[in-house]
């Protein structure tokens, strides 16, 4: 079955040329144009990925990402005509994955979508590692789930990515630099924040106090571990 992309921008010939582009690469792709209708697809339909424009008619790209994300962890790449790098840290604080700023280059965004889905598929673990256990929170490997005292926590993609590997690498210090290469699997271009925006919002959902953290420290001058058991 080939992999199902939604593609939320109003711009007519931006949607175009990507939908085209991307159905050549095999991807079947679905499109909206207004944060309404991005919303009532993403409600119906299975995406592997949605690739959402943040000026949007309406509902603005950030809250339908938001609104997105309290039922959802589908991946989301959001495009900002905006330089400034405080939209592009924001796009992430609403729970997208990933961000490019137009005008960008197609074959970036394709070198990102596969990166993305590539890790989104690798799911496939030993029977050993499917559960970790953790005080009063379970990491479910499979199912990509992550509990506290029973109740759901609802995770994004790149912030599960994160706690598994922090988390089945109890004590080994990752430095932002690889967190980076690891998780998102490109360069970055030396925008470190992106980490630390993932970290505070994993902090947040986990954490009984994310001031005070018991679980994912900080090295202070090198990067963040998860605490030794």
């Amino acid at each position: 079955m080939d992999t199902k992309i939604l593609i939320v921008d109003d711009e007519a010939l931006l949607v175009k040329g990507l939908k085209y582009s991307l159905e050549q690469d095999g991807y079947d792709i679905d499109t909206a144009f207004d944060g309404n209708e991005a919303l009532e697809k993403a409600q119906n339909t299975k995406y592997e990925l949605i690739i959402l424009d943040l000026m949007l008619p309406g509902i603005d790209g950030l809250e339908v990402c938001q609104k997105i994300r309290e039922n959802s962890q589908v991946p989301i790449i959001m495009l900002t005509a905006k330089g400034e790098d405080i939209n592009k840290i924001l796009g992430l604080e609403y729970g997208a994955d990933d961000y490019l700023t137009k005008p960008f280059n197609i074959l970036e965004l394709k070198a990102r979508i596969k990166a993305i889905l590539r890790r989104a598929n690798t799911k496939s673990t030993k029977l050993g590692e499917q559960i970790i256990q953790v005080d009063n929170f379970t990491i479910n490997t499979l199912g990509r789930k992550v509990t506290i005292d029973g109740r759901d926590v609802n995770l994004t993609a790149k912030e599960f990515d994160l706690l598994l590997l922090l988390a089945s690498n109890p004590g080994k210090v990752f430095t932002r630099e690889e967190l980076l290469e690891i998780i998102w699997g490109y360069e970055y271009f030396g925008d470190l924040r992106t980490v630390d925006v993932h970290i505070r919002r994993l902090r947040e959902k986990i954490e009984k106090d994310s001031g005070q953290a018991e679980y994912i420290l900080t090295k202070w001058g090198v990067g963040y571990y998860f605490r030794k058991k």
